[in-house]
């Protein structure tokens, strides 16, 4: 993919206004984003907009007094009042030795993905989703399907001599939808994944099929029998949300005040052996990824959990010079877990009661990781089989237990561009 100057001319512009205003170190990272969405609702394709638009986001420290702040307009006027702005936000905020930039780098030139979009092929998967559905699952109320072409141009330079272009272009695709039999409905349910072509017809990608057939069984839900501890089957559409009290937990917030559960943990087992996560910003599976962390530091892939064991803390320059640990070689994200090798089929087999979960609504856990929230787009499953779709249901637990009770986790993964996830099933679930 080409890049254009355009960018990093005007984010060095930035940073010599930001040094002539006395900055010590400054920082700047100059985005533009073009997008390209269609969009179709209720069976008619409804919207196809454009949109460009550029950032500036601005850093500034001076004896040891650090600032930001963004701003959507890039005429030098607006610029020099942020810069303004910026010195006088840096004057009145605490001293703090942990503030920073980025160290000295090579320059390097990132790109990936493609250039322009195909607006036919764009019309034509979008038709064809709804065709499909129409046909397939006549049930089925496909409320929104939308397919958006995102390329984002960008330029980060600091005082330090880092300068950083990267340019990418993808498409992301969304979907949701509901089914109604009569006056019974179904939850409204939701998927989408990114990619850098549109080879594959939506409804084979990821799990799509899966969750439409899905979403028509779920018109009629029952209870479950009563209160049960047993076991859960976490689906790839939720799985961050149980993972992410971990992920959440080892970056600079939570270590740096002392409240992770976590913060003695490195090198420790922190899991069941068959866990691993691995963030992998720098990917060419991942559409989604990054090639430059936010403060400034050439990305890499890392391992965060291997066979169990904690291998990093997801700490920024700021969190490591805090805490006196290692910065992270990355912010995060990206996140691919390892499969396992059990099928899918034999996952849900080997469940003699428990649930399916596909959606999950709940509140953020407490610091030692007690949780309760709401199963939505779920299954009740009964010796081995996916007996029936429940209503929505209450599970609880604990996310540090529920990390250690992982009993099982399947071969197939899903790639939704900006991670790529299992099945995994865990133990010790309470539902009410």
């Amino acid at each position: 993919m080409s890049i254009n100057n355009t960018e990093k001319a005007l984010a060095e512009k930035s940073l010599v206004a930001l040094e002539q205003s006395g900055f010590d170190r400054a920082a700047c990272r100059v985005s533009a984003d073009e997008l390209h969405e269609l969009q179709a609702e209720n069976a008619e394709i409804n919207l196809f907009r454009t949109n460009f638009e550029t950032d500036i986001s601005l850093v500034g420290i001076k004896d040891e007094r650090k600032a930001s702040m963004s701003i959507n307009r890039v005429d030098d006027a607006t610029v020099n009042d942020a810069v303004a702005d910026l010195t006088a936000m840096a004057a009145g905020s605490s001293p703090d030795s942990a503030h920073d930039i980025a160290p000295q780098q090579s320059h390097e030139i990132f790109s990936g993905g493609i250039e322009e979009p195909d607006y036919d092929l764009m019309y034509d998967r979008v038709s064809e989703m709804q065709t499909y559905a129409a046909e397939k699952y006549p049930l089925l109320n496909l409320r929104s399907t939308g397919i958006t072409f995102y390329k984002r141009r960008s330029c980060y330079v600091n005082t330090n001599d880092v300068c950083f272009q990267t340019n990418r272009g993808l498409y992301q695709v969304s979907i949701s939808f509901s089914s109604k039999d009569g006056t019974d409905t179904s939850s409204m349910m939701y998927t989408g994944y990114s990619g850098y072509d549109l080879d594959t017809p939506i409804f084979e990608a990821t799990n799509v099929d899966m969750l439409l057939q899905q979403s028509t069984e779920q018109v009629r839900t029952e209870h479950i029998p009563g209160k049960f501890q047993g076991e859960m089957i976490i689906s790839p559409d939720c799985l961050t949300d149980f993972l992410g009290f971990l992920l959440g937990r080892i970056g600079d917030g939570s270590i740096i005040a002392g409240t992770s559960v976590f913060k003695d943990k490195l090198n420790e087992l922190v899991a069941n052996p068959m866990l691993s996560i691995e963030s992998r910003p720098v990917d060419d599976a991942l559409t989604g990824g990054y090639w430059v962390t936010g403060d400034g530091h050439q990305a890499m892939n890392s391992t965060i959990v291997d066979k169990g064991i904690l291998k990093t803390f997801l700490l920024s320059q700021y969190g490591a010079n805090k805490t006196g640990l290692d910065r992270a070689v990355n912010a995060g994200g990206s996140y691919c877990v390892a499969g396992g090798d059990t099928p899918y089929e034999d996952l849900v087999g080997s469940v003699k009661e428990g649930i399916l979960i596909t959606r999950f609504s709940g509140g953020r856990p407490n610091d030692r990781g007690d949780f309760s929230g709401i199963a939505k787009n779920s299954y009740y499953i009964k010796d081995g089989k996916l007996a029936y779709p429940i209503q929505e249901t209450t599970v609880s637990g604990n996310m540090v237990d529920l990390l250690q009770n992982i009993t099982g986790i399947s071969v197939e993964r899903l790639n939704f561009g900006s991670s790529i996830l299992p099945w995994v099933k865990v133990s010790g679930i309470t539902a009410s």
